[in-house]
């Protein structure tokens, strides 16, 4: 996996426009062949020795962003990978929740795990933009490690037109490709009445949401389908009682299975669901296990995923094998690398859990990768739009429900 992600970075340039807080347009992904010698940055060569005898004394802190590591989402899938990375290479890890919900509350988790001598943080979520912006200079043997932000997140914080700093590394994902599969999935496996439940509003949600929906109208208009989406958002990353009565109001009205997209925000779909036998979508992880697990088997017919396991195994073992300069100061935009294998991507549907049927096999979502590959399948990332727009499903956009 290591060299797939390393074959990406050299496949794909900066992405210097994604959307951030705002919700500026993203940019278009740009391709680009780079040789082998501009990989890592210059001086990278000068450094490996130091960084080979950093990686001696390598000790990894997660901060949590807005859930924590049991929120079955996010937090948890990168909490799990970096204690599993420790376990398996002997090396000392802890994870902090901050108090609040603030770029000082995850600075003052940045400055107390350096102060209790760890050199590598991971941080899930576009909300650290700020806490890097300040923390990243005041500690430039730290190396950081961020899921999720963009490069928009952090000259937006930063103040500049540009941001790169070289003990800095961030993987972002093309949501809308994994969003795409499971709208498509859904409406082939033969429902008609779906729905979109995001968290908050923020560019990587608004982006499985869009990608929901070109997936749900592209295979509609394929099967001459009548397909109705009720999309929304919880304007929280958790479930409650209010969003439960709100998807109550969906399923017991004909809503068939709602993609669930922001971390906890899955029990108020999945509640709703199980009154009423239901369906749902998980997200970021494979959710089917957990989701089925607490509300009632066979609920879960899929997952939009994303490889964040992968990316932080494959951050933390350059670092311990002194490979960081392949990875300093960049940004990378990770989506499809491997077109006949759909585990290797770092976007997807579970191989395992999805429930595939006569209209959707594995074949067919092999397709869809193929064609997401190649190009025959293009599936837009602007969000710069208040409403996802359709050709051929209908849109029941409500905005937030609270």
């Amino acid at each position: 996996m290591k060299k797939k992600l390393i074959a990406a970075i050299m496949a794909v340039t900066m992405v210097a426009s994604l959307v951030g807080c705002g919700g500026a347009p993203a940019a278009s992904t740009e391709q680009a062949t780079a040789p082998a010698a501009e990989a890592a940055d210059d001086g990278a060569a000068d450094t490996a020795s130091s960084d080979t005898a950093e990686a001696s004394d390598m000790k990894v802190a997660m901060v949590t962003d807005y859930g924590d590591i049991t929120d079955q989402s996010f937090n948890q899938s990168t909490y799990e990978a970096c204690k599993a990375f420790a376990e398996a290479n002997g090396i000392e890890f802890t994870y902090y929740k901050p108090e609040g919900d603030s770029t000082a509350d995850r600075v003052a988790m940045i400055d107390k795990a350096v102060a209790d001598g760890y050199n590598v943080v991971v941080m899930p979520g576009y909300a650290f933009a700020g806490a890097i912006v300040e923390s990243a200079p005041m500690y430039p043997d730290v190396k950081f490690v961020a899921l999720d932000v963009s490069e928009f997140d952090l000259t937006s914080e930063a103040g500049t037109d540009s941001y790169s700093e070289p003990n800095v590394f961030s993987a972002i994902y093309q949501e809308e490709l994994a969003g795409y599969m499971a709208g498509f999935a859904a409406v082939k496996m033969g429902y008609t009445k779906l729905g979109f439940l995001g968290g908050m509003a923020v560019p990587a949600v608004i982006r499985y949401g869009y990608g929901f929906v070109q997936g749900a109208d592209a295979a509609a208009a394929e099967d001459g389908a009548d397909v109705t989406v009720n999309y929304a958002y919880g304007n929280q990353f958790y479930g409650d009682a209010d969003i439960t009565a709100a998807m109550d109001t969906w399923y017991q009205g004909g809503t068939e299975v709602v993609f669930a997209c922001g971390g906890g925000i899955y029990t108020s779909a999945a509640e709703a669901a199980a009154k009423v036998d239901g369906k749902v979508i998980g997200v970021d992880v494979d959710q089917a296990a957990t989701i089925d697990g607490q509300y009632g088997d066979g609920m879960t017919i899929t997952s939009a995923m994303k490889g964040l396991g992968a990316t932080v195994n494959t951050l933390l073992t350059a670092i311990k094998d002194g490979d960081w300069g392949d990875f300093s100061g960049k940004i990378i935009n990770l989506g499809i690398i491997d077109k006949d294998n759909p585990e290797n991507n770092y976007v997807q549907l579970p191989m395992d859990s999805t429930v595939w049927t006569d209209n959707f096999t594995v074949d067919d979502y092999k397709a869809i990768v193929a064609g997401m590959a190649d190009g025959s399948i293009s599936v837009s990332n602007d969000t710069s739009a208040e409403e996802p727009s359709a050709t051929t499903v209908t849109v029941n956009f409500q905005g937030n429900i609270k």
